[in-house]
């Protein structure tokens, strides 16, 4: 039971990276690197098409961190977690290189390294869908309002649009944001665990370079900001940590937030950046578990899973990362299942997501093959949905003609395709669509959302 549309919180307001987290190596959070690290080739495998490699680059500044630190950190990187797919890190010469053509010539030494980008939304709607094609039912926009504990079950009152009641052996609840407030005001448990809300914003700008390498970007503060290329025609750049107070649905950036990563920029770029020039924003609350560190940005990002068997099992997720969201999955469901008297072995290491089934996992030759197929239609259209569906591409092309598209509902968006997205993936407005299912609205006129939302109203 999903409160509003999937991901339309934190799970699409991240940095968008599959990634171990070589920051957190300085707060000695090994475990929590080891796991993350290793996640990235599990993931890969489960889902080239809304993951690939990036390779990130680090200009050196010798008064923020010296280089002995930043190679020995470098090191653990390489080695903490198999590595199968992802080149190991390297020292670099800005000078000469691409990668430091866009940098001020002041940067003239750096390091590269490995991690991933993951289209974050679709990464919560692949595993919704999965789950639905396993048996699960997927309810949207379909608040929890309270729960009732009797021995040997809960009864759950569900509202909004499948309001019902609802029988169930066991609860998990992980709300997010959330998480210590249903506890209270939903159920008769009190958490033992409390949520710390950290603000992470990002700003989407005119493409600053034309080569795929990534940046991450150190800060006086300590803190560090990665700039990173994003949907062909921009550079997204984020994040910061501020903490927050408000309401986890109702978080924007602020004025302060986008200075502070234009200004960041522009001490790396050679083109300033500038508010002005921002095209795009989103903000999200990172529920990270309280461990009294006066820094945000120390504040951990592990998790820990809170069981409550005093009766029927309830079980709360605190923290945690969208890197390690499928380690911490397994985790609570093997708590779960002994909680149940019923262990089960995992089996999600080696399952692709929808879409990922991709001959020998490849997208590139996916997308040839697709180009073959279908030359009538755009080369760029081809590669988001390949992008976008991986094998699913195929259950609403049909030939790729008129007839089987449909009319263009937006420039490069067709009725098939907002069909499939209704029916199979549980979109209800353009919003859903175009922000979250897509990045379509980057690259649509203003009024796209208007029309289709006009569009959906029509079928409904």
């Amino acid at each position: 039971a999903e409160r509003d549309d999937l991901a339309s919180h934190t799970s699409s307001a991240s940095t968008k990276l599959i990634h171990g987290g070589l920051r957190y190596l300085e707060h000695y959070e090994f475990r929590l690197v080891q796991k993350a690290l290793a996640e990235r080739e599990v993931l890969l495998a489960a889902a080239p098409h809304i993951t690939w490699p990036l390779r990130f680059v680090l200009p050196h500044e010798p008064h923020l961190r010296p280089a002995w630190m930043i190679r020995a950190g470098l090191f653990l990187y390489d080695h903490l977690a198999r590595r199968r797919r992802l080149p190991a890190s390297a020292s670099l010469q800005l000078a000469g290189h691409v990668a430091g053509e866009p940098l001020r010539r002041a940067h003239r030494r750096g390091f590269v390294y490995s991690d991933m980008w993951v289209d974050d939304a679709r990464l919560v709607v692949l595993n919704a869908m999965d789950a639905r094609e396993r048996g699960a039912r997927i309810y949207t926009r379909t608040p929890c309002t309270q729960i009732r504990r009797n021995a040997d079950h809960w009864i759950a009152t569900l509202g909004g649009r499948h309001a019902c009641t609802v029988r169930a052996r066991a609860v998990i609840n992980a709300a997010g944001p959330w998480a210590d407030r249903f506890l209270c005001e939903a159920s008769p448990v009190r958490p033992r665990h409390a949520v710390r809300l950290v603000k992470g914003s990002h700003i989407i700008v005119p493409r600053l370079y034309e080569h795929d390498y990534a940046y991450i970007f150190q800060n006086a503060d300590r803190r560090i900001v990665f700039a990173i290329p994003y949907e062909q025609d921009y550079t997204l750049i984020g994040t910061t940590d501020v903490e927050y107070h408000g309401d986890p649905a109702s978080v924007h950036i602020d004025a302060d937030e986008t200075s502070y990563l234009c200004r960041l920029a522009s001490d790396y770029f050679r083109r300033s950046v500038t508010p002005a020039e921002v095209v795009h924003t989103y903000s999200g609350v990172r529920p990270l578990l309280e461990d009294e560190s006066s820094d945000p940005s120390a504040v951990t990002r592990d998790y820990t899973l809170e069981m409550d068997c005093a009766g029927a099992p309830l079980l709360s997720v605190f923290g945690g990362k969208i890197t390690t969201y499928r380690r911490l999955a397994e985790d609570a469901m093997r708590q779960l299942d002994e909680a149940l008297g019923q262990p089960r072995a995992a089996w999600t290491a080696s399952a692709p997501l929808p879409g990922g089934d991709l001959p020998n996992g490849d997208p590139s030759a996916f997308r040839v093959q697709l180009h073959a197929r279908f030359p009538q239609l755009p080369p760029r259209f081809i590669d988001r949905i390949v992008r976008c569906y991986g094998t699913r591409a195929l259950r609403w092309l049909g030939e790729g003609d008129a007839k089987s598209l449909g009319l263009a509902i937006c420039p490069g968006l067709y009725e098939a395709e907002v069909r499939y997205l209704m029916q199979e993936e549980w979109a209800l407005s353009a919003e859903d669509i175009l922000r979250r299912r897509s990045k379509l609205a980057l690259h649509l006129p203003p009024d796209a959302t208007t029309i289709l939302d006009d569009w959906i109203a029509r079928q409904t």
